[in-house]
């Protein structure tokens, strides 16, 4: 919390400003320092320096971490979360570089998905060396190795995404080697489901598993269905990508084939694809009228169009990894912004999470962010240029053809200045460095929980409370008393309305029987959803994360929150089974 001009700004809560002054701020900087840094580094001129630092100062935007630790400070790191490696070749020797590539993309601080289907199967011969291949699951682990042992920039830990087409020899092996506690713990792990497949489900049928064009074995659908399902019923991997719905969406379905994502899944990228993170923090919208509180969507507006100026501006502005990163970005000039404390900002307003209320008022707000967004995009590109791979190709995009006929009219006649808008991550820790507002769209997980801290005097316990029920007295609907139906429709909701993809952790109660735990993932795919992530607490994964935690002092500012989970079980987004927080950042 720092005083300026007789006004308090940033974090109130002790453990949000420890949060913020060491993941984010160099040594000894204020919030409003920082905050004047990250402005000044994206300003395009002095009105448009005091629009954004003032959004940065009342906490209405939170650009992502890697964006408040990066633009303007003196260490050298990159702003950007996501990336996604360059295709893996099938060859030792690239398969080595591609290696090299994501330990220099970590070491400055990037999350990094790879696509390993390009990977010969298990047991395929290798004709210049008179033997049998290894299979991508024995290579993956030279990138869990990897991931292990670069310390990235600002010491966290690296994060990674493995993604296995179904169709790959190998996807049942996949889709179990991490039923344990110890195997690929530097990876999040999904399978990037095809069309073909949800049918074949669907339907019953047969459905063959192929490398470079030769079936290698033929399978019924739904067996290797229920293998996936009963892997994440248990250990909460593999996640799902619809990975055509995903390359039909896309924007840049005319020059670009997506594979992969990032570690938490809210981006779809290219090979060397990379994007930029930031999301607005709803409940600083919320205004108390007459009839008691309701959204002001005047000043949402007003904010994403300073925003949208602002982060197009780290793409020019940026230190990346890697050349091909560099390049790849500035041809495109992604970015992905999104929301937090859309649960407490709907109970505030008197709308419980996930009822019809809440729905309807979440998809207005959704809506006025997509067109906004799109619209203040095009207006840049009228002055500054659409991005340099724009043709009106983009028009045809499945997401495209949902946009408004004036907007599709103001991009015909100026492009858009960038390729893709809008995501929703997992905004964990940015989230709690925000007085602990609901994470995305996620519901609140507890009402509040207590952490031990250890000081000179001894040990104190502190009481952490969600930001509605300190601030408001609002006990919002907890994500274990959520129906799966009311997770996914959230879910569905945001996805309609966001170019890239969304973040979201559908919470499974131990009443949920299987059949039930099953429809979330078809709920998810008839809705629309580009992928779906479910989490049991009564599952074995729970079990590793609870122990973990129970071993281990509640985090201290020497200790992030987003490292609390033991070394054992790493992962490549965090899930803290005492807050329910699950981050990337």
């Amino acid at each position: 919390m720092t005083m300026e001009n007789g006004m308090t700004y940033g974090p109130t809560l002790p453990i949000s400003e420890e949060i913020h002054a060491m993941k984010y701020r160099t040594e000894g900087e204020r919030f409003t320092e920082a905050m004047t840094r990250v402005a000044d580094a994206l300003a395009d001129s002095k009105h448009h320096f005091n629009e954004f630092r003032e959004v940065l100062y009342n906490m209405r935007f939170l650009p992502a971490g890697r964006v408040q630790a990066a633009m303007g400070a003196p260490r050298t790191t990159t702003p950007y979360n996501c990336f996604v490696s360059g295709t893996i070749e099938d060859s030792m020797g690239d398969i080595m570089a591609k290696a090299g590539e994501a330990a220099q993309t970590m070491r400055l601080g990037g999350g990094i998905g790879y696509d390993f289907s390009t990977l010969r199967p298990r047991g395929a011969r290798i004709n210049s060396l008179d033997s049998s291949s290894s299979g991508p699951l024995s290579f993956m682990k030279v990138f869990d190795a990897v991931c292990g042992t670069v310390s990235s920039a600002g010491h966290r830990r690296g994060a990674q995404m493995g993604v296995l087409r179904v169709d790959h020899p190998d996807i049942e092996a996949y889709i179990t080697c991490k039923n344990n506690s110890t195997d690929y713990t530097n990876f999040n792990l999904s399978v990037a489901v095809t069309d073909e497949f949800m049918d074949a489900v669907k339907l019953d049928l047969d459905f063959d598993l192929v490398f470079d064009g030769r079936v290698h074995k033929t399978i019924r659908a739904r067996p290797l269905w229920d293998k996936i399902m009963r892997s994440t019923w248990d250990w909460a991997e593999p996640g799902i990508l619809f990975i055509d719905r995903m390359n039909q969406k896309n924007n840049l379905h005319y020059c670009e084939t997506i594979a992969a994502t990032n570690p938490c899944g809210e981006q779809p990228l290219p090979p060397y694809g990379a994007c930029l993170l930031g999301s607005f923090n709803l409940v600083q919208y919320v205004e108390k009228d007459l009839l008691g509180y309701a959204f002001d969507h005047d000043k949402f507006q007003h904010d994403i169009v300073t925003v949208v100026r602002a982060m197009d501006n780290v793409v020019d502005r940026a230190t990346y990894p890697l050349p091909r990163q560099e390049k790849e970005a500035k041809d495109k000039r992604r970015m992905g912004l999104g929301v937090t404390g859309v649960a407490n900002a709907l109970e505030i307003m008197g709308y419980p999470y996930g009822s019809e209320e809440a729905k309807r008022v979440f998809e207005i707000i959704m809506r006025t962010l997509r067109d906004t967004a799109y619209r203040a995009s095009a207006s840049l590109a009228a002055e500054k240029g659409p991005f340099p791979l724009y043709d009106e190709a983009l028009l045809d995009s499945e997401f495209a053809q949902t946009l408004p006929g004036d907007i599709r009219d103001l991009i015909r006649a100026h492009g858009l200045r960038n390729s893709h808008l809008l995501s929703i991550a997992p905004t964990g820790t940015i989230s709690l460095s925000a007085d602990n507002v609901s994470s995305g769209i996620e519901p609140v997980f507890s009402h509040f929980y207590d952490r031990t801290i250890t000081t000179f005097d001894g040990s104190k316990v502190e009481r952490v409370e969600d930001y509605a029920y300190k601030n408001f007295g609002v006990k919002g609907r907890t994500a274990d008393e959520l129906s799966p139906e009311e997770h996914v429709d959230m879910l569905v909701i945001a996805s309609k309305y966001v170019d890239s993809a969304c973040s979201k952790t559908c919470n499974i109660g131990s009443d949920v029987t299987w059949e039930q735990f099953k429809e979330v993932y078809m709920r998810a795919y008839e809705g629309g959803a580009s992928g779906c992530t479910t989490f049991r607490a009564a599952g074995k994964r729970f079990g590793v994360l609870n122990a973990a935690a129970s071993e281990e002092d509640v985090p201290t500012p020497e200790q992030p929150v987003d490292d609390f989970v033991s070394e054992s079980e790493g992962a490549a987004c965090y899930f803290d089974p005492a807050t329910g927080l699950r981050t990337c950042e």
